[in-house]
């Protein structure tokens, strides 16, 4: 098993010179679904991380309040709205014709975990024709019920340990890195799939091997920094970055963000404030 740590050197792949040619669209279009009656920031996080981070495009899917809202946050949005308080099965076919056209998804921020919004979960990662996307949040809790999609997929989790324990039965609270390193490494190798473990030291693996992050922050706790995290990898994911390479760019954008926004904020740090460090980041 190969193991890298990151640095900002990660940057310069992801982010060549553009030439002067280049359109909209050439950088990709991301959708966004979540949300709920109760829930509408989660989708705005991973919206506005996304495109700090460089994709043309964000359509974000959601219930119909939590559209509304989302709306008015930025003239930069397109907010799609969807009948109803909650994401059910039977927005499946509606999202998959929004589908057509994207180069990639985020899914599971503040969508709720109802037996009906697993199913639509479920469904649309196996019906789906986005080449890669990344399940975050309440998606990961469903995913949980069918992991054998995983293999089916190119797909990027990025679970906290609360959500690894879900998904692999493993607690790894008490465990030594090495350990956790170990664990995660499994979980990716087995289901063939990509993974970013949350923590004091992000962890972020494929079926081959790992990378370690230590760029962050103990003020990233608030709510939405997550939330971030999830909307930068579909942003790189949508710019046609491999999903390893994603998975460890975004997890080094959100550190090092959080970590600017935290020397100037502490406490008082919101995800918010990480989005605005994201070009500081990156420039």
């Amino acid at each position: 098993m190969k193991t890298t740590w990151l640095g900002p050197n990660i940057l310069k792949d992801l982010f060549p010179p553009r030439k002067l040619s280049v359109q909209k669209y050439d950088f990709g279009h991301l959708l966004v679904i979540g949300g709920s009656k109760l829930y509408s920031g989660s989708p705005v996080l991973n919206a506005l991380a996304a495109i700090k981070t460089g994709v043309d495009v964000v359509t974000v899917a959601a219930p119909e309040r939590a559209a509304n809202i989302i709306a008015s946050f930025s003239p930069d949005l397109i907010s799609y709205p969807l009948e109803g308080d909650y994401l059910e099965v039977k927005h499946l076919k509606e999202l998959l014709k929004l589908s057509q056209g994207k180069t990639a998804f985020v899914i599971g921020g503040g969508i709720t975990r109802s037996s009906q919004t697993f199913q639509l979960i479920l469904s649309y990662l196996r019906e789906s024709l986005i080449p890669v996307g990344c399940v975050d949040a309440d998606a990961i809790h469903a995913i949980a019920q069918d992991k054998n999609i995983l293999k089916k997929r190119s797909l990027i989790l990025t679970p906290h340990l609360f959500e690894f324990y879900v998904l692999s039965g493993e607690m790894l609270k008490e465990k030594t890195l090495d350990e956790k390193i170990q664990k995660v490494f499994d979980f990716a190798q087995t289901f063939n799939t990509t993974i970013v473990l949350k923590g004091e030291i992000d962890i972020i693996a494929d079926k081959n091997q790992v990378a370690l992050n230590k760029f962050g922050s103990p003020y990233m706790t608030k709510g939405g920094t997550g939330d971030t995290l999830a909307g930068i990898v579909g942003s790189l994911l949508a710019q046609k970055i491999s999903p390893f390479q994603a998975a460890c760019g975004a997890s080094y954008i959100n550190g090092r963000a959080g970590q600017l926004a935290a020397a100037k904020y502490k406490q008082s740090l919101m995800a918010q404030d990480l989005i605005n460090y994201i070009p500081q980041v990156l420039k």
